[in-house]
C-alpha cells in the first residue's frame, strides 16, 4: 500500500473519532431518561465504534502488517471472549449485548474474533459435536442500569453468531436439528452467554437459570 492511500484511509478513520466522541457525550446527557433518544444514540455510537475497529482491521490486512489469525486472537482477548465445555455442553461468554437486527449492523466486529477464539480453543480441546441440540442465549443486563433497556428477542441479531458457532459444534443449525431458547437475566455487567447442549441437558440447565437470584423475575 502506498503512503498516499494509507494516509487517506487513516484520515477517514480519524474523522470518525470526533463523531463518536460527540455521540457518547450526547449519551451522557441522556442517561437519566433511557428513552427513545438514548436508544438511538447508543446504537449510533455502537455502529461508529464498530466501523472504526473494522476499518483499522482492514487497513492492517491491506497493508499486510499482521496476519489475520494473529490479529483476531488479539481482538478476542480484548473482547474477553471465554469458552468452557463439558462432554454434553459448550458455553461461550461474549462481551456486551447482541445488536438489533438491521441492514447496517456489522456483526464481523464480533464474529471474526469469536471464530478465532473457537479455532484456538478447538486446537487445544476436544470439543463435542452435536447432531441434535438446544442453543440457549442468555442476555445478561447490567443490574445497575435501568430495566427499560431489556429488548425483544425477535429483534436481536443472533443469526451470524449462531452460524459461526455451528461450524465448530453442530451438524446443522436448522430447526430439524437445533432448538433455540432465549432468557434474560441481570448481572454485574452486560454480556451474552451462548450455551450449546445435548437436549437431555436442557431441563437441568433451565432449572439452574430459574433458581438464580438475579433472574429478571425478581424485578
Amino acid at each position: 500500500m502506498d503512503r498516499h492511500t494509507l494516509s487517506s484511509r487513516l484520515a477517514r478513520i480519524g474523522d470518525e473519532l470526533p463523531r463518536l466522541a460527540n455521540t457518547i457525550n450526547a449519551m451522557v446527557a441522556n442517561t437519566g431518561t433511557y428513552g427513545k433518544n438514548y436508544e438511538e444514540l447508543s446504537l449510533d455510537a455502537a455502529r461508529r465504534a464498530e466501523r472504526v475497529a473494522c476499518s483499522l482491521r482492514n487497513l492492517i490486512y491491506a497493508a499486510d502488517l499482521v496476519q489475520k489469525p494473529i490479529l483476531m486472537e488479539t481482538a478476542a482477548q480484548v473482547h474477553g471472549i471465554s469458552i468452557k465445555h463439558t462432554q454434553d455442553k459448550v458455553e461461550i461468554t461474549l462481551p456486551g449485548l447482541m445488536p438489533k437486527r438491521n441492514k447496517r449492523t456489522n456483526t464481523t466486529f464480533l464474529t471474526d474474533p469469536l471464530y478465532a477464539s473457537l479455532e484456538t480453543y478447538a486446537r487445544e480441546h476436544s470439543l463435542p459435536h452435536f447432531k441434535e441440540c438446544v442453543v440457549c442465549f442468555s442476555h445478561v443486563f447490567d443490574q445497575s442500569l435501568s430495566d427499560r433497556r431489556v429488548r425483544d428477542y425477535d429483534n436481536l441479531e443472533c443469526k451470524q453468531l449462531l452460524d459461526t458457532v455451528a461450524g465448530f459444534l453442530m451438524t446443522d443449525d436448522s430447526g430439524l436439528f437445533c432448538d433455540a431458547y432465549h432468557t434474560t437475566e441481570f448481572g454485574e455487567r452486560d454480556c451474552t452467554i451462548l450455551a450449546v447442549m445435548e437436549k437431555s441437558c436442557f431441563p437441568a440447565w433451565l432449572m439452574e437459570r430459574e433458581d438464580r437470584n438475579k433472574n429478571i423475575s425478581d424485578f
